[in-house]
């Protein structure tokens, strides 16, 4: 098949999850997730029901659409970082940039998901447990980087606290009370790592 016909095809699937996702988002936050359907979330991206599901398995996972290239886009960043830098520096570099660049497509609809996230429990518990892979691309990036084994602690454990600064934040973040951006808390976990996980020694 032509490269440029795929370009199209892979073009309108892109397109009809957005539209599924910012569907989801829009009915969710004018009515509660409890009280929109699959049914009403197709209909508003004016697809069926059978293609929603060609997309997103749940309503909860429409909300979230999380990006499946997430993961392979977060390690190149992490690689990508100068030479310079620790490779904690090199995370929290690639983990803001990621997030400014997500926010930069649309700023309105992605703020608005956080918002529906913040407001339903049972939608933030899958965001938090949800970076099992986004872990393992970062303990790669990191091993690679560093020029350690996938299995060595230094990346590992660098992985996972991460994951854990990012839940951190998150759960900072939904309170109530808090107003920082949900960025800037981020951001402020990664420093913290920053000031204690410096590169391991060279073998």
């Amino acid at each position: 098949m032509p490269v440029h016909a795929e370009g199209l095809r892979d073009r309108k699937k892109r397109l009809t999850r957005y539209a599924l996702s910012r569907a989801a988002v829009d009915l969710v936050a004018r009515h509660g997730l409890d009280h929109v359907t699959v049914e009403d979330i197709s209909a508003a991206a004016d697809v069926s029901p059978r293609t929603f599901f060609n997309y997103f398995a749940t309503k909860e996972e429409a909300v979230l659409a999380p990006d499946p290239e997430a993961g392979p886009r977060i390690r190149a960043l992490v690689l990508a970082q100068p030479a310079e830098l620790s490779a904690v520096a090199a995370v929290r570099e690639a983990l803001l940039a990621e997030i400014a660049a997500e926010v930069a497509v649309d700023r309105e609809s992605w703020l608005r998901r956080m918002c529906v996230v913040q407001q339903h429990p049972v939608l933030l518990a899958k965001v938090l447990a949800g970076g099992e892979a986004f872990e393992r691309e970062i303990v790669a990036a990191v091993a690679e980087r560093v020029g350690r084994s996938e299995d060595d602690t230094y990346p590992l454990l660098l992985g996972a606290a991460t994951g854990a600064a990012f839940r951190v934040a998150v759960a900072r973040w939904s309170r109530t009370d808090e107003s920082a951006p949900l960025h800037e808390l981020i951001a402020e976990a990664l420093d913290l790592l920053a000031a204690g996980l410096a590169n391991p020694p060279q073998s």
